[in-house]
C-alpha cells in the first residue's frame, strides 16, 4: 500500500506541530517562558532510548559520565575571551540570590569547556593520568532571540549530551576527533538518520575551536539542521584557563582537548525523517514500544469477545516473554477504528490485530506502520517472526531515508544555478570553491544561503573552477538553508 505523504512533505511545520501535541511527545508554547517546553511520558520514553544509545556508544569507548554545575562564575567564563564573545548575547545570568545582590555573576550552563578545563587543572598533572573522555547530559540555556520551534531553537535545551576529552598533543586529539565522528556515524545509522559530515568554515567554527566537524541531516521540508558538532579545541582553552601538564619529556606543557555535542534536535529529527499523514513513523532503533496488541471485538458475542481478550493477553505475555518491547490496548471506551488512529499516530512500527478469525486459527494479524503492509502469522512463531520483521523494517527504513536524503543534495558548478535550486526546492548544493575564505563568504551572501563546509565524507574530485571567483578549485563547498 502506498502511504501518503503529502502534509509531513509539503506543509512540514504544521505537520511537526501537530505530531508534537497530538501524540504527546512535547507540550511546547504553553509552558510560561519562552523556548521552553515540557517532555510528556511518551515523549520522554523516545528521549530516553536516544539517551541510553548514545550512553552504551560513549561508555564502551572509554568516556566517563560526569555532572558538573549548572551556574558558572562570570570570571571563569570570561577567561576564554574567544569563546564568551561567541556566547555573549546569548547568556543567561543571575545576578541576585533572594533580596541580595551576587557579588559575582553567574551564568546558566551555556556549555562547559571552561566550567570542565578547569576542574581538570585540579584533576590532572601528567601525561599518565592521558588521555581523559568525560560526558555528560545535561541542560543549557541560551538566550536565543530569533523566533524559537519546539526542539529545534530553544532557550533550554533539555538533552544536551557534550563529551570532553583531554590529550597530552595535537595528533593525540586529532585521533579523538576521528574517533568521535566514527561513534557519532554509528549513533545516527542505528537510528535511521542520513547526515552529511562537512568541515565548518573558519568564520563559522565553534567560538574557541581549532576547526569543527559537523554532522547535518535534511529534513522533510528540505531545509537542513544542524544534528552534531565535532570540535577540536587545541589547547586554546588550556592556555586561556593556564592549565599544564608534565609531559613525557619532563616538560611542562598545555594539553589539547576536544568536544563534541549532540541535542534535542536528534528527537526532532527522529520524529520527523520518517513520517505521512497519519503521523511519525519511528525507526525500530528508537521506538520506546515496537508491538501494539489491539484486541478486535465480536460483533455478536460476549462471550466470544471475552476470549479475544483472554487470546490478546497470550499473545502480549507471548512477546514479552520473547524479549519484544510491547503494549495492549484494552480500553473498552475507544474503538478498534479509534485505537488503530491513536497508536498510528505515536508511530509504532508494528501493530497485532486480534479478531475472531485470529482467535479462531491462533494466528496473530500483524500490521506494519511504516508501509501498511499485512498479513497473519500463526502464535507458535510470532516472536521470531517479529523480530525478522523489526530487522527488515530498520533496513528498508534506513534505506529509503538515505535514498530521499541523497536525491536532496545535488552538484552545480554554476553559482546562479544554485542559488535557484536553494531557493526553489531547497536541501544541499555542492560547487567547486577555490578555498578562500572570501568567496566562500560571498557566496553565503549571494545565495542567501548557510556555507556547510568542506565535504570530510567524500574524497575531492580535482576538477572544475570556482563558481565565483574561476580560479582552479581546490575542494567542495556545501551550501543549504538552515533552521
Amino acid at each position: 500500500m502506498k502511504v501518503s505523504r503529502e502534509k509531513w512533505s509539503s506543509n512540514f511545520n504544521e505537520w511537526y506541530d501537530w505530531v508534537l501535541r497530538e501524540a504527546q511527545i512535547y507540550d511546547y508554547g504553553r509552558y510560561p517562558v519562552k523556548g521552553m517546553g515540557v517532555w510528556m511520558p511518551y515523549g520522554f520514553r523516545i528521549r530516553e532510548k536516544v539517551v541510553s544509545l548514545i550512553r552504551k556508544l560513549l561508555n564502551d569507548t572509554g568516556h566517563e559520565e560526569v555532572l558538573f554545575p549548572l551556574l558558572i562564575p562570570e570570571d571563569l567564563l570570561r577567561r576564554e575571551s574567544e569563546h564568551i564573545k561567541g556566547f555573549e548575547d546569548e547568556v543567561f545570568w543571575v545576578t541576585k540570590g533572594g533580596e541580595s545582590d551576587l557579588d559575582v555573576k553567574l551564568a546558566l550552563r551555556p556549555t562547559s569547556e571552561v566550567a570542565i578545563t578547569y576542574m581538570e587543572s585540579l584533576w590532572h598533572k601528567t601525561y599518565r593520568d592521558l588521555p581523559k573522555k568525560y560526558y555528560q547530559i545535561v541542560s543549557i540555556f541560551r538566550y536565543e532571540t530569533k523566533a524559537t520551534r519546539p526542539l529545534l531553537r530553544l532557550r533550554e535545551v533539555t538533552t544536551f549530551k557534550e563529551a570532553h576529552t583531554l590529550h597530552e598533543s595535537f595528533e593525540d586529539a586529532e585521533s579523538q576527533v576521528k574517533e568521535a565522528v566514527g561513534i557519532y556515524s554509528k549513533f545516527f545509522n542505528e537510528l535511521g538518520i542520513p547526515f552529511l559530515i562537512s568541515r565548518r568554515p573558519e568564520w563559522d567554527k565553534f567560538a574557541g575551536a581549532v576547526y569543527t566537524v559537523a554532522f547535518d541531516t535534511v529534513m522533510p521540508d528540505n531545509r537542513v539542521m544542524q544534528i552534531g558538532t565535532v570540535h577540536h579545541l587545541g589547547d586554546n582553552f588550556t592556555k586561556a584557563l593556564d592549565v599544564r601538564i608534565q609531559n613525557r619529556k619532563g616538560d611542562m606543557v598545555y594539553p589539547h582537548q576536544t568536544s563534541y555535542g549532540i541535542s534535542d534536535r536528534i528527537i526532532a529529527a527522529v520524529v520527523s525523517l520518517n513520517g505521512d499523514d497519519h503521523g511519525p513513523v519511528l525507526h525500530p532503533g528508537v521506538a520506546p514500544i515496537h508491538v501494539v496488541v489491539i484486541p478486535i471485538p465480536s460483533k455478536g458475542s460476549e462471550e466470544e469477545t471475552r476470549r479475544i481478550k483472554e487470546y490478546a493477553l497470550r499473545v502480549y505475555r507471548t512477546l514479552v516473554d520473547g524479549g519484544i518491547s510491547c503494549t495492549i490496548d484494552l480500553n473498552d471506551e475507544r474503538t478498534p477504528g479509534d485505537k488503530f488512529y491513536y497508536w498510528e499516530l505515536r508511530g509504532i512500527p508494528l501493530r497485532a490485530e486480534i479478531g475472531p478469525r485470529e482467535l479462531r486459527d491462533s494466528t496473530v494479524y500483524l500490521k506494519r506502520r511504516d508501509t501498511f503492509e499485512a498479513f497473519p502469522v500463526k502464535l507458535d512463531s510470532l516472536t521470531r517472526e517479529v523480530r525478522d520483521l523489526l530487522e527488515r523494517q530498520s533496513h528498508e527504513m534506513s534505506k529509503a531515508a538515505w535514498e530521499r536524503f541523497n536525491a536532496t543534495v545535488r552538484q552545480e558548478a554554476d553559482l546562479k544555478s544554485a542559488k535557484e535550486i536553494l531557493r526553489d526546492q531547497g536541501g544541499v548544493v555542492e560547487v567547486p570553491w577555490c578555498g578562500e575564505d572570501s568567496c566562500g563568504m560571498k557566496m553565503e551572501e549571494l545565495t542567501e544561503a548557510r556555507v556547510l563546509g568542506v565535504p570530510l565524507d567524500k574524497p575531492f574530485a580535482s576538477e572544475g573552477k570556482c563558481v565565483l571567483c574561476g580560479r582552479t578549485a581546490k575542494s567542495t563547498l556545501r551550501l543549504a538553508k538552515t533552521y
